[in-house]
């Protein structure tokens, strides 16, 4: 069943008359999204060092956040989580995601990199992959200034995140130059042509919906072409093998969940360490929601500690 605290969140949105996301302007979306996260974020964790940096990027500089857990001393050179944020390619920022990066960071003992990522439409796919993939090379060359090792860095994301994160880990393991030591994927997308059955059986009524999905997808994608670049669908790789170990979350009334577990499995079959677990009571960014769903902390934990045994 869907879980009584979920219920609960989408009851009280109902009844607050929140506009759908696929209702509102880029720009607006934006800031909705924004704010909208005291009413479901935890308060944020104290960490022991938050610096903001840039990479220079294909249009320009890319905005950085880092964080170091609590405990850690400038001096240590800790493992690093390299960590794209979700929002359908179109909303969210470093501020939304803030939360998680800290609760990431302390839970894990690695220090997170959150990238900022250009969006769309003002820049569509494949601007978001071009950054994302600037960015990660810039922090590995960087690793010695940055107080990380180069060796024990992992990539990971949240949704739009989640397909990012899988991108940057085949065109790691291709360019042959940075080795990705794990990846975390927390309800990706995977597959663009959005054809799985859960995104009909999950399309409506569960915070993410089939004509937001839509939205996102238009404001990203220019071409329909595009939907077969791997870029986009990494799930459409010819070549899934050699690939970092993989934590694949997907929630059970999340229209991405069938795809997920596909990459879950497909990344198995290829050969790789590739764990699956399903929330099957939550809905679509239950993760950042840890002040209402209890279930969101468990799997931030889950996260956490899978990092710290992969990186250790």
């Amino acid at each position: 069943m869907l879980h009584p605290q979920a219920r609960g969140l989408l009851d009280f949105i109902a009844s607050r008359n929140v506009p759908p996301t696929h209702t509102l302007p880029a720009v607006e979306a934006r800031a909705f999204y924004r704010e909208r996260r005291a009413v479901t974020q935890p308060e944020p964790s104290a960490v022991a060092e938050v610096r903001e940096l840039s990479a220079p990027g294909p249009a320009g500089a890319i905005p950085l956040r880092l964080y170091r857990p609590m405990g850690s001393q400038p001096v240590d050179v800790l493992p690093v989580l390299v960590y794209y944020h979700g929002g359908g390619w179109v909303i969210g920022d470093l501020d939304t995601h803030d939360v998680l990066c800290r609760e990431l960071c302390n839970g894990s003992g690695c220090a997170v990199i959150a990238v900022d990522y250009r969006l769309a439409p003002e820049h569509r796919f494949p601007a978001a992959v071009h950054d994302s993939w600037a960015a990660t090379r810039w922090i590995r060359q960087e690793a010695a200034s940055l107080g990380i090792d180069a060796n024990r860095l992992a990539v990971g994301g949240d949704s739009a995140g989640g397909n990012l994160a899988a991108v940057m880990s085949i065109m790691a393991r291709d360019a042959g130059d940075l080795p990705i030591a794990f990846q975390l994927l927390i309800y990706p997308g995977t597959d663009m042509r959005r054809g799985h059955a859960s995104h009909t059986t999950n399309g409506k009524g569960y915070l993410l919906e089939a004509d937001t999905i839509t939205y996102f997808h238009d404001h990203y994608i220019t071409d329909v072409a595009q939907d077969l670049d791997w870029r986009a669908s990494p799930l459409l790789h010819k070549d899934l093998s050699k690939l970092p170990p993989a934590l694949v979350i997907t929630a059970g009334f999340d229209p991405l969940r069938d795809e997920g577990l596909e990459y879950a499995d497909t990344l198995a079959a290829a050969g790789n360490r590739a764990t699956y677990v399903c929330f099957e009571r939550q809905i679509h960014g239950f993760i950042t929601m840890g002040k209402v769903l209890d279930e969101a902390n468990a799997a931030v934990g889950l996260c956490a500690a899978e990092l710290r045994r992969a990186l250790r």
